[in-house]
């Protein structure tokens, strides 16, 4: 596959970081996954890094290129949640460990993404957002149905609640998959958590795509700590992972 292929995990203005993020590969297929332990429930950190390690280790041991693509996700992350469901079992349910996770996978020339919660994926090709998930939150549902307008969305006083995450609750979360998008050379696909995009525009991504002939890890890096700057003195944990398909 031609790929160059980038991370960033910055802590922000927090005392801990709950972020965490991979990218792992081989020949024929990638993988890659940002988690955000929510800080509002216990033990945010050992949840994303739960999570992520089940994320991992389910791509390692599953055969490559993979035959169901979109069962992969759904089983994985149905994994990841049983896992942090574990953590807080002997705890009441509002005290359980929580996370938010997105996830894609890339292989054959195609992408394939899901996400629970807030942790978001953008898909970037030469200067326009072509897609990107919408959150599992009560602003985004207010947004849906037409109660309140994209200008009401920063300053909304539920803006960071979210409706599903992975742990808490042992039912399985509501989680979005979306199917086989080709891609073309240039795209770019960015997943990140909500320290990264909560402080940003849409429009903002397109700095990513406008570094073609450039380092892709250098312009993540700027534009994470373009979104701490943003919201310093109150920035949240920033991480990213991002991938540019180089076609031939």
């Amino acid at each position: 596959m031609q790929i160059e292929t980038a991370d960033v995990n910055l802590i922000g203005y927090r005392e801990e970081n709950q972020d965490r993020v991979a990218i792992v590969a081989d020949e024929r297929a990638t993988l890659l996954a940002v988690v955000d332990g929510m800080g509002g429930h216990a033990e945010g950190a050992r949840a994303a890094e739960t999570a992520l390690t089940t994320l991992v280790g389910a791509f390692w041991q599953t055969s490559r290129p993979m035959f169901d693509p979109l069962g992969f996700l759904h089983l994985s992350l149905g994994r990841a949640h049983e896992e942090v469901v574990k953590l807080g079992a002997h705890l009441g349910v509002e005290a359980r460990p929580r996370a938010t996770c997105a996830l894609c996978l890339i292989q054959d020339g195609a992408a394939y993404w899901a996400h629970v919660g807030d942790s978001r994926v953008y898909h970037l090709r030469q200067q326009h957002v072509l897609a990107r998930t919408r959150d599992h939150s009560h602003v985004e549902l207010l947004l849906r149905e037409g109660l309140i307008n994209e200008s009401e969305v920063s300053g909304h006083p539920l803006r960071n609640y979210v409706e599903c995450c992975l742990g808490g609750d042992a039912a399985l979360p509501e989680m979005t998959i979306t199917s086989r998008q080709v891609l073309k050379s240039g795209d770019l696909i960015v997943l990140c958590t909500d320290g990264l995009w909560g402080n940003l525009a849409d429009r903002d991504f397109l700095r990513l795509a406008q570094t073609a002939d450039g380092s892709l890890k250098d312009a993540l890096f700027e534009l994470a700590t373009h979104a701490v700057q943003l919201g310093a003195p109150h920035s949240d944990n920033t991480t990213a992972a991002a991938l540019r398909w180089r076609a031939p």
